[in-house]
């Protein structure tokens, strides 16, 4: 009879943090830096920023790791401090008045990693120009509809995810998205237009 054993739940991983096995943050780092990371570059548009960000995101977990609760989830409070370091850093930003160029690098790279596709020559191009314009789009959306299509998209959350993550209702969630696609397609119509 083979067994085998699975990987420890992120509840587990953080009560082990919590008794001083540092190791397991690394664990939660290589679970969660990737989508973290995607939705904090499309929220402050620049990768140094994003990086740091993710970085201060797992120095809050650990500082905070003796408030954890085991019977919430983990995802959620992870994503909750993430945007929080975000919103954050966005107010820090605009109270500096630093000017927050889009990063050339983040069209190419942000996408996840279920939707890159080895694209050559002109469709390559075309496809850079749309991120452009979808990123633009998803920035000048309400704040709570762009956090919840980048949840849902960037960072491959679920609906209910979201929900706990921006404390409102698995509809709201849902709501949130479904009129930030409306607008966001909207706004892609109408810069398409604008070009004919």
């Amino acid at each position: 009879m083979d067994t085998f054993e699975s990987s420890p739940t992120d509840a587990e991983l953080m009560l082990q943090l919590c008794a001083g096995h540092q190791s397991q943050l690394e664990t939660l780092m290589r679970r969660y830096y990737q989508p973290l990371f995607r939705v904090a570059w499309s929220k402050l548009n620049h990768r140094q920023a994003a990086e740091d960000i993710v970085q201060e995101t797992f120095i809050a977990v650990y500082g905070s790791r003796e408030s954890y609760r085991p019977g919430l989830s983990f995802r959620t409070w992870v994503w909750t401090i993430l945007l929080n370091l975000c919103r954050r850093q966005l107010k820090k930003s605009a109270r500096n008045k630093q000017v927050n160029h889009q990063d050339p690098e983040l069209l190419v790279q942000l996408a996840p990693a279920s939707l890159i596709h080895a694209e050559t020559g002109l469709s390559q191009l075309l496809l850079l120009e749309k991120r452009e314009q979808v990123i633009h789009a998803l920035n000048q959306l309400p704040e709570m509809q762009a956090d919840a299509i980048r949840l849902r998209f960037y960072g491959e959350l679920a609906y209910e995810e979201i929900a706990r993550t921006m404390e409102c209702s698995l509809s709201g969630a849902k709501r949130r998205v479904q009129t930030g696609l409306l607008k966001l397609a909207e706004s892609l119509r109408t810069n398409e237009e604008d070009l004919i």
